[in-house]
């Protein structure tokens, strides 16, 4: 059973949420809350395997009560934010404060499909109760004290170090991504001789962002992309949400394709789309990194990626918020390396560098 701790300040959505979670038999709302304070009081008393966090909440919101709450009573939390400019920065932020995933409120359009992804998304993040935990004694507890998480299923498998020159490396990521694709960006030099295409699972109101974020901790540059840019060496396109981002030939140079189709893809973007395109049009000279996400979006055009001669780094299960999409290529013995995300930035450099 999975036990939630839900906090939002209007009475409205802490009912809505808890009823749409429970119809999960195997999730149970042990408790709500109706701002940071009394989350924070009611985390301390409940055992939750997850809670649900609103970002704006008024005396204490989102973002210092999970300050609070990973120094105090560390658990899996989950953003509920809202469609507007100023609730993704927040929501990014939170991300980088300890958050796992975010979900948007999008319940006036669809109920149902905010419910099933709620739950999903609970179900995910529930499995994570122990890293965080063992992530946030890390910091309190000297290094030499605490054992080092094994590297689930890396070990028994025959790695491939990408080897260079390759001047394209396209990254496919979803659930939990926003963090380890900037621990990884912002590794990255500014002259780093490649170009990067990332398609994040992500609503259209946050990419922008998401981008823009990016762009400033970053050495390289980072935009979102706009169909028809060119590629540029130490410069990272993320695709806009609700489209799809893939490669396509303008006489013999490559440029970015920022598309609506397929129109019918369960995911937008979807990597299968770029991992494709990339491999079809760049070929040995493309560098795939498969990151944190739930489902196998990627693992198609990640067969393709590899039938053309390109390179694929998946994440680790260990320091994956979700084993999905990399576990995918992995069980289909199409990455040449299984990295945790402390060591994806230097196996890029050295794939791109050669």
């Amino acid at each position: 059973m999975i036990r939630v701790l839900v906090v939002d300040d209007s009475a409205f959505m802490r009912n809505a949420i808890v009823s749409l979670l429970e119809k999960d038999p195997n999730i149970k709302v042990v408790g709500t809350a109706h701002d940071g304070q009394d989350a924070l009081k009611k985390a301390a008393d409940i055992d939750a395997d997850v809670m649900t966090l609103d970002v704006e909440m008024p005396r204490l919101d989102g973002l210092g009560t999970l300050q609070a709450l990973m120094k105090s009573t560390p658990l899996p939390v989950l953003m509920i934010s809202s469609l507007t400019e100023s609730g993704a920065e927040s929501t990014l932020k939170a991300m980088e404060f300890g958050a796992l995933d975010f979900i948007p409120k999008t319940m006036s359009n669809d109920k149902e499909v905010f419910g099933e992804e709620l739950r999903r998304k609970v179900t995910a993040l529930a499995r994570r109760k122990s890293i965080i935990k063992l992530k946030y004694r890390r910091i309190s507890t000297p290094p030499a004290a605490i054992p080092k998480a094994p590297q689930v299923g890396a070990a028994s498998y025959a790695q491939s170090p990408c080897r260079g020159p390759r001047d394209l490396v396209v990254i496919g990521v979803s659930t939990g991504g926003p963090p380890v694709v900037q621990k990884i960006l912002s590794a990255l030099p500014a002259d780093l001789p490649a170009c990067i295409l990332i398609a994040q699972h992500m609503p259209a109101a946050f990419t922008g962002p998401f981008a823009k974020r990016l762009d400033g901790v970053c050495k390289i540059t980072v935009t979102e992309a706009v169909d028809g840019d060119k590629f540029k060496l130490g410069h990272a396109y993320v695709c806009p949400g609700g489209k799809h981002i893939g490669i396509r030939m303008r006489g013999a140079l490559p440029e970015i394709s920022v598309t609506e189709e397929p129109r019918d893809a369960l995911y937008k973007p979807t990597v299968n789309l770029l991992m494709e395109t990339a491999g079809k049009a760049m070929g040995r000279r493309t560098l795939g990194v498969m990151l944190t996400g739930m489902g196998a979006d990627g693992c198609e055009g990640a067969k393709v990626l590899r039938e053309t001669g390109g390179c694929l780094i998946a994440q680790s299960e260990a320091s994956c918020v979700v084993y999905g999409m990399p576990k995918a290529v992995v069980d289909a013995k199409l990455a040449n390396q299984i990295l945790d995300a402390d060591d994806i930035a230097n196996a890029i450099i050295t794939g791109v560098k050669g």
